[in-house]
């Protein structure tokens, strides 16, 4: 006489031992009969120890007999049949194999009724338990499915001992059932389809998004899949927060030939919108092309009708390539400063063509509103290249080299000046009027 336990590891065939254990057997059998055991997890598994079901409430106190089963559902409601039977523990039957099944046997707590068998069952996960004998009532072992033993036994478990994801109990198959059905047994309609204990858990096997269609499971697979990824991003610190966007007014253009110049681009973008910025990124020490650049439209719009309209254009003999810009502003602990004090730029490394890495090398990341644009912007970038970007950039850069720094040099050109040489004569004509005066007092204290 068989049991087939389809899990959500796999399947158990069970071998009862109907004639050394009738009453345990006729339990188990009944109760599999009235679907009892169908979506029940296995709430108790230790490694290479046992694994433990037939608790509805997954607590590890709840179950039954079959026999306490219907009489709590009909209408008179025997309160008479006990919970529990009297476990048929016989010294022949022991744990000595790996697949042996056993009811779990309920102690006598004070207050209640006597312990004893009711619906909460256990499989060993190893051989040569003898802990367990002469306590729990041995009825079966497993035939079939040590495969599955197997999965159960390497399942991960929290502190409690209940898997992280449920192994449950999918179907019970009753191959042969050589007991008749007690008075009252009433075998429901069709198999339960929620877990008893309402339990939120997602089983071994189990796919949330297996019953929504297929266009809405791949669009929320592909969620999830980027909602990882940006978070790894985060983790690693390249980007300031997962959720962040980058600007949607922002093109990126590649494969550039290397004579093409801020104006060009410039130009030929214009006739789809007003451009805040276009800039051709080039390398810091020889101010070569990086043959990419980025340009900013004042509307999102005319950015969307630029990407479909100049895809694969032809540019100075080069096609072009042209997609939205994944660049995102750097955010850090002083970004509120920077809102206050104006655009502030940190500068990143750089490894080569088109890559992540090329865009932090020559590329500095603000946070802020862009005043040179004359409006707020979310986080855009401001490139630091030389040669190009604004004009008034391009100023105080000059301004800078012909001032300096406040070097010897520029001391010197201070120097020059009319006003501190008509000064500096002042004295110098002072102080030699002082010597010849006292030239002169010297020779006349001679000749006395």
């Amino acid at each position: 006489m068989s049991v087939l336990l389809e899990t959500s590891v796999g399947d158990l065939v069970i071998d009862l031992e109907v004639d050394a254990c009738p009453k345990t057997c006729e339990n188990f059998l009944k109760l599999c009969k009235v679907y009892y055991y169908n979506l029940n997890a296995f709430f108790n598994v230790s490694k290479d120890f046992l694994a433990q079901a037939g608790d509805p409430t997954a607590t590890g106190t709840g179950g039954e007999s079959i026999w306490s089963y219907i009489a709590s559902g009909s209408s008179s409601k025997d309160s008479t049949v006990p919970r529990y039977f009297p476990p048929e523990v016989l010294p022949k039957l022991k744990h000595t194999h790996k697949g042996t099944v056993s009811m779990a046997v309920a102690p006598t707590l004070e207050g209640e009724a006597k312990g004893g068998c009711g619906s909460q069952f256990f499989v060993t996960l190893g051989d040569n338990i003898d802990y367990l004998d002469g306590k729990h009532a041995v009825f079966g072992h497993v035939v079939e499915g040590f495969d599955t033993l197997d999965k159960l036994n390497d399942v991960f478990t929290d502190q409690d001992g209940r898997p992280f994801k449920d192994v449950r109990i999918r179907h019970v198959v009753i191959l042969d059932d050589p007991f008749p059905d007690p008075p009252g047994l009433v075998q429901p309609p069709s198999s339960p389809t929620r877990p008893p204990d309402n339990s939120t858990r997602i089983a071994e096997d189990e796919d949330p998004l297996a019953t929504l269609p297929e266009e809405d499971e791949e669009r929320i697979r592909r969620e999830k899949a980027a909602a990882a990824s940006a978070l790894t991003l985060e983790m690693v610190g390249d980007l300031p927060f997962a959720n962040v966007r980058p600007p949607e007014n922002v093109l990126f253009v590649c494969k550039l030939n290397p004579v093409t110049r801020d104006e060009d681009l410039e130009l030929i973008f214009s006739r789809f919108g007003v451009i805040m910025s276009c800039q051709v990124i080039r390398d810091k020490k020889t101010g070569d092309s990086l043959q990419y650049a980025f340009i900013e439209f004042d509307k999102r719009e005319d950015a969307e009708q630029a990407y479909f309209k100049m895809q694969n254009v032809l540019v100075d003999d080069r096609r072009i390539w042209v997609d939205f810009s994944q660049s995102v502003a750097r955010m850090n602990t002083s970004w509120s400063n920077d809102v206050k004090k104006g655009p502030r730029a940190t500068e990143r490394g750089n490894s080569g063509f088109g890559g992540r890495d090329d865009l932090e090398k020559t590329s500095k990341y603000r946070a802020g509103n862009d005043t040179r644009r004359g409006g707020s912007h979310g986080y855009g970038m401001v490139f630091d290249v030389p040669g190009a970007g604004s004009g008034s950039r391009r100023k105080r850069s000059r301004s800078r080299e012909r001032h300096g720094d406040g070097g010897r040099d520029n001391r010197r050109r201070r120097s020059k000046s009319p006003a501190r040489e008509r000064v500096r004569h002042r004295s110098r004509s002072r102080s030699r009027s002082r010597e010849d005066r006292r030239a002169g007092h010297s020779d006349r204290d001679r000749r006395r």
